[in-house]
């Protein structure tokens, strides 16, 4: 639930897009800080939360940003004026956080085998809630005010924390250490920096001083960031970790695939909500546009069970490849889909096919390449690379967009030449992810290559270990010791076997 949450934040204000300038009596520039300021506290908060996770619990973490969220809903839901309703689409940013923390806690709670499913039905709550928020956010604005998404998203809020209160156990599995404050505040204003360049190119222009600026911070602090996090002895992202084949690929892919993706649920939307007078759009309002993409959406939630069943036959490498290849596919066929909305449709369901896969096999290959005391870590810079590939699209897709135009009723809009091209390098960034997805190791080979040294442990034996020292207890050291017994147990009993 808190999965479909997460795609509620992002979604239900895409309605309302188009009016904001009116509702707030501010330029369609200003009003996009709305967008921005949601984007940027997305960024600070995945790999800092995350962080705080592993060192002083999952479950307060996701309680502490859900507080957050609730609080950011409720100044939205009653403020009028734009700087508060920005610092309120800010404080809702913080969602992003639950993903990867979430997805930590499954790791941590439930049996190996049953591990891939969560993650895939997790992931797939993507694509269902941004399905979802389309045609809702829609409805309520049209039926009451923008006030109504923000009521929505805290009452929506409320659920969660009790939920998480009274059905989440905390994980036992913590870091003890010091927080890096120093490399948290380097990374986290040199991806603000990056971000707000990307989002803010259009506008004031590519080749602005702004704009290079931007960039050039991001390129200088990302050079001073990254001996500092070597060097010092507990950093906020292991960046020796991150180099290991399995994450660094991942990882990699993982911006090419965000890319991929977000180039349909932009394109298709707007080329949905076009008017019929260009020839090729269908005239539909957010909340028809939205229902017609609820079919790929919920399709996610279905192929769970079988991302799972060919990450556990297979390896999750098979799963991520997979995904990628039919998204490319899909967005190939795309092109040559515009004509007719049945098979705008289809291909959108393709393209969701492949995502569906492709989400759910990455969390599972990052776990199993890292110690398990660093899980909420690992995913949540895997959380926030990939919003760094849909920010990128976000910005390539507006620039297209914009640069091939045509005249429809003596207004400039874009061209049907623009939704293809779009379709077309959406297609190149799947395939690019496939191809950087074979160079995984095998199934096998993976699990063997990186040893997890959470991955034979038991979490009996960490209670035990607590309750004889009563109170919390160096996990990192108890659970590589549990796993080379484990792993010692299972060597002898082959042996014997043989």
């Amino acid at each position: 639930m808190c999965g479909t949450f997460v795609s509620l934040q992002q979604t239900l204000i895409i309605p309302i897009i188009g009016d904001l300038p009116k509702l707030f009596h501010t330029t369609p520039s200003t009003a996009s800080w709305l967008i921005t300021a949601t984007l940027l506290t997305s960024a600070v908060a995945m790999p800092t939360v995350s962080r705080l996770a592993d060192m002083f619990g999952k479950r307060r973490m996701m309680v502490i940003c859900l507080i957050l969220i609730i609080v950011g809903s409720l100044l939205g839901a009653v403020g009028t004026s734009l700087p508060l309703v920005i610092i309120a689409r800010a404080l809702q940013g913080f969602s992003t956080a639950l993903i990867p923390v979430g997805i930590s806690i499954m790791r941590d709670e439930l049996p190996k085998a049953k591990v891939p499913a969560a993650v895939a039905l997790m992931s797939a709550t993507l694509g269902i809630g941004g399905a979802i928020g389309l045609p809702l956010g829609g409805f309520l604005y049209a039926q009451s005010s923008y006030h109504a998404l923000f009521w929505l998203s805290a009452a929506a809020g409320v659920v969660l924390l009790v939920a998480i209160l009274k059905l989440v156990t905390e994980s036992l599995i913590k870091t003890p250490g010091r927080f890096d404050v120093l490399g948290a505040l380097i990374i986290s204003i040199a991806l603000t920096c990056f971000l707000l360049a990307v989002s803010k190119g259009g506008s004031w222009g590519w080749g602005s001083s702004s704009v290079l600026g931007l960039f050039a911070a991001f390129v200088v602090l990302l050079v001073l960031w990254v001996p500092y996090e070597l060097k010092i002895r507990e950093p906020l992202i292991d960046l020796r970790t991150s180099a290991r084949r399995p994450v660094l690929i991942t990882n990699i892919a993982t911006v090419l695939i965000g890319f991929a993706m977000f180039g349909q649920m932009l394109a298709v939307t707007q080329l949905l909500t076009m008017p019929t007078s260009t020839g090729y759009g269908y005239g539909f309002t957010p909340m028809q546009a939205g229902l017609a993409m609820l079919p790929g959406g919920t399709l996610m939630v279905f192929l769970a069970p079988v991302s799972a069943t060919i990450t556990n036959r297979f390896g999750a490498k098979t799963t991520l490849v997979s995904g990628a290849v039919i998204m490319g596919l899909g967005y190939i066929g795309l092109v040559f889909m515009i004509g007719t909305l049945f098979t705008l449709i289809l291909g959108t369901i393709l393209v969701s096919a492949g995502l569906a896969l492709a989400y759910a096999a990455m969390p599972t290959l990052i776990m199993r390449a890292v110690p398990m005391t660093e899980t909420a870590s690992a995913n949540g810079l895997n959380a926030l690379l990939r919003s760094v590939g849909t920010s990128s699209a976000s910005a390539a897709v507006a620039a297209v967009l914009a640069s091939m135009t045509m005249t429809a009723g003596g207004i400039a809009m874009p061209a049907v030449g623009a939704f293809k091209f779009i379709f077309w390098i959406s297609a190149i960034s799947a395939l690019i992810g496939a191809s950087v997805g074979a160079f995984l190791p095998k199934h096998r080979a993976d699990l063997e290559e990186s040893f997890d040294p959470g991955a034979e442990y038991d979490t009996n034996d960490i209670r035990k270990e607590r309750a004889q020292h009563g109170g919390a207890v160096d996990t990192t050291h108890l659970v590589t010791i549990r796993a080379t017994q484990r792993a010692k147990e299972k060597q002898e009993k082959e042996a014997l076997s043989r």
